[in-house]
């Protein structure tokens, strides 16, 4: 009883339905944290001390007896807009020498705002920060960092949520979760870990894992480099890097497991993680890797993998932010830019966006899948949305032609129309060229450098296992929905909110709201009768990943949590199979996913990208 009123709540009533409860003694037993015949206090049974058991079965229990206790859970749902964190929700650990109060809801534990570096000098490396014995609040999200004329330079923030949180007092290594530390996306120019697109509560409580977002610098703030021997850049790089030291220190404390850590992000993220695979400074601090929608290979995607000298960026950037902040002439142009405001840096006309070079944090001009010593070897996971490239072009012109189109895309204006890419032929002109110019974007900025890593990190040896996929079902952003409604699935009498067995671009960050599982908590419809499904096996696979290194949901797990739709649709599905010699398949998500060979490596070869391609 005590135990129950100290986390401000009451024992179980019998009396509320046992159906309610069994699926998390059923996973308790399957953690072996119990055994199936343990029995547990709950409310007294007409004034009389009772338990229950795993089977559901009530009885008198002796007043002296030691047994776990089941307790109720009343903390309200939270919302993007809404969260109680009244003293009878809040909770503190004592972590980093410091006592961190954060709250709790229906789902998790949620720690906000936890500083994980103090603000560095302008253009300086962060440094992990260490509390003094101090109290600090963890309700509420610290500063994003400066984005065009918002944030702050005091960003080094990031947010837990964790289903379980461990007794101080004992031992917890055998109970510890797999964390999953998310790395946002936003060109390196904006984002926040606090994006309530991230949400981790429902990651955390239904994959039992432990969410991390972080903060860290962007734009010219981020990854400036100069030609001065001082200014290396990939500032914001670094930031990740101690962010996830952090987690390494100190992320037992909040249930998780320093030895488990899954970086994972997408977009400016998966280009983040592909640094980390490659950066000497983030080696042996994570255990494995998810790329969502990188980018490489043509026109914008270029630099997300393939990254620039110093020399490079200053040609190409550098030197355009001098001169617009007038500090070209000046005796040290670093400090010139340091006097500065940080919204005047961050809405320059130019942005030093660029990974780059320089020696410490990068040491080659991309991810090397030659060599086992230069990368990191770790089971990846990555893939894309079916139209990814489709968000990284505008619309045609009426009257314009696809070779004009791909000129202004920055595609080869040649590519197309060909046998590789031929142009439709409908009743729409423009939507005709949209559409093949969507297909070589997709494929020169996202499936064939995804796939080429794929292909050649195997093959190679660097990383032991490699799971591909293709998102062929999105949920599109309604905050972000480019040339709309292209990207959204098209709306209908019978389906008003869209039809997503219809035709449309399935296109870059539609997978999100899937991903965290987070469509209904982000005040978004349910679509059709697959939408809740659909999200609950995306989820899933994500997060066994994380657990088990295999994006296959486990029937035992799936099945003692209560998880019938995924569970049925594994069988339905069969097992996500993994790269092997002479196989090389993709999982084709949507409902119901199945496995399929890689799309488009013909295309792949007639674009002749930088990276080697099934030699």
């Amino acid at each position: 009883m005590n135990s129950c009123n100290s986390l401000g709540e009451s024992l179980w009533d019998s009396n509320s339905g046992f159906e309610n409860i069994q699926s998390d003694l059923d996973y308790i037993v399957l953690q072996e944290r119990y055994k199936h015949d343990q029995r547990y206090w709950i409310a007294p049974v007409r004034g009389t001390p009772s338990s229950v058991d795993v089977s559901g079965h009530v009885r008198k229990a002796s007043a002296n007896e030691r047994l776990p206790v089941l307790c109720t859970q009343t903390a309200p749902y939270s919302t993007p807009d809404i969260k109680d964190t009244n003293t009878t929700w809040q909770v503190t650990v004592n972590s980093n020498n410091q006592y961190l109060t954060g709250f709790r809801d229906r789902s998790t534990f949620r720690f906000f705002g936890i500083r994980y570096a103090k603000q560095p000098k302008r253009w300086t490396y962060s440094k992990s920060y260490e509390g003094r014995g101090d109290h600090a609040s963890a309700l509420d999200f610290g500063s994003e960092c400066v984005q065009g004329s918002d944030g702050s330079e005091d960003c080094h923030f990031l947010n837990v949520w964790t289903p379980y949180l461990p007794n101080p007092k004992a031992n917890p290594r055998d109970k510890l979760k797999p964390v999953m530390f998310w790395i946002h996306g936003g060109a390196f120019t904006s984002g926040t870990g606090s994006d309530s697109t991230f949400d981790g509560g429902n990651l955390g409580s239904r994959g039992d894992v432990v969410v991390v977002t972080i903060n860290y610098r962007l734009g010219t703030l981020g990854f400036l480099a100069l030609n001065d021997g001082i200014t290396k850049g990939n500032y914001g790089l670094a930031d990740q890097i101690t962010a996830l030291e952090w987690v390494r220190r100190n992320i037992q404390d909040f249930g998780g497991d320093p030895d488990r850590i899954t970086i994972f992000g997408q977009s400016a993220g998966a280009g983040s993680v592909r640094a980390l695979l490659a950066s000497p400074k983030a080696r042996g601090k994570f255990a494995a890797a998810i790329m969502q929608s990188n980018l490489g290979g043509l026109a914008y995607g270029t630099t997300y993998s393939k990254y620039y000298t110093i020399e490079q960026e200053v040609e190409v950037v550098g030197n355009a932010i001098l001169k617009e902040a007038n500090c070209v002439h000046a005796s040290s142009q670093l400090d010139c830019l340091r006097a500065l405001p940080a919204t005047t840096i961050s809405t320059l006309s130019d942005s030093a966006r660029y990974l780059v070079v320089d020696g410490e944090y990068l040491q080659s001009s991309e991810l090397d899948l030659t060599s086992r010593e230069s990368t990191a070897s770790v089971p990846l996971m990555l893939g894309t949305t079916r139209d990814d490239g489709a968000a990284m072009i505008g619309y045609p012109k009426a009257g314009e032609t696809i070779n004009q189109f791909l000129n202004e895309s920055g595609l080869p204006s040649t590519i197309a129309p060909s046998q590789s890419y031929p142009v439709p032929s409908g009743s729409n002109q423009t939507l005709d060229i949209f559409n093949t110019t969507a297909r070589v974007a997709t494929d020169g900025m996202f499936r064939c450098v995804d796939q080429a890593t794929a292909y050649a990190g195997f093959n190679n040896h660097i990383f032991p296992e490699v799971f591909f996929y293709e998102f062929n079902r999105t949920y599109q952003m309604p905050g972000w929905s480019p040339n709309p409604p292209l990207c959204e699935a098209p709306k209908t009498a019978d389906y008003p909110n869209g039809d997503p067995s219809k035709e449309y671009f399935k296109c870059h960050s539609g997978e999100l709201y899937y991903v965290f599982g987070n469509v209904v908590r982000q005040g978004l419809a349910l679509r059709d009768g697959y939408d809740l499904p659909f999200q609950q096996f995306v989820l899933d696979s994500w997060a066994s990943f994380a657990r088990t290194f295999n994006p296959t949901p486990d029937a035992k797990y799936t099945k003692a949590r209560g998880y019938v739709n995924t569970t049925r649709q594994v069988e339905v599905a069969g097992s996500w199979t993994p790269f092997k010699n002479g196989s090389y398949k993709l999982r084709r998500l949507q409902w119901p996913s199945s496995m399929v060979d890689l799309d488009e490596t013909e295309q792949c070869r007639t674009l002749n990208l930088p990276l080697t391609y099934y030699d």
